[in-house]
């Protein structure tokens, strides 16, 4: 999980994207099952800017160790999506997705 901002600035994550057993939230179907790594905030495609995006993820409870699942997707370029973290139901864009890195 990213570590909490200091003096304005965001840290990004160590975690490699690129690690076979790791996807971002955003690329995942709807159905799939896995748990939160961390967050990458660079890696989105969010227009909120890095530490924004990443204070929001974290008060919906996109935290290291939550479960995710993928119910549902839009209709139109599978765009917003419906996540299910832990116990709660929450739309998302896909582009915020993408900063969820899961496994």
């Amino acid at each position: 999980m990213t570590k909490p901002a200091a003096l304005g600035r965001s840290v990004a994550m160590d975690i490699p994207v690129s690690n076979p057993a790791t996807q971002l939230l955003g690329n995942a179907p709807r159905g799939f099952c896995g748990t939160i790594r961390g967050l990458d905030v660079q890696a989105g495609g969010s227009s909120l800017s890095a530490i924004e995006l990443e204070s929001q993820l974290i008060e919906m409870g996109f935290v290291e160790g939550a479960r995710v699942e993928i119910l549902h997707e839009g209709a139109i370029r599978r765009d917003p999506i419906a996540v299910r973290v832990d116990n709660i139901t929450i739309a998302l864009r896909r582009r915020e997705a993408m900063a969820v890195v899961v496994f």
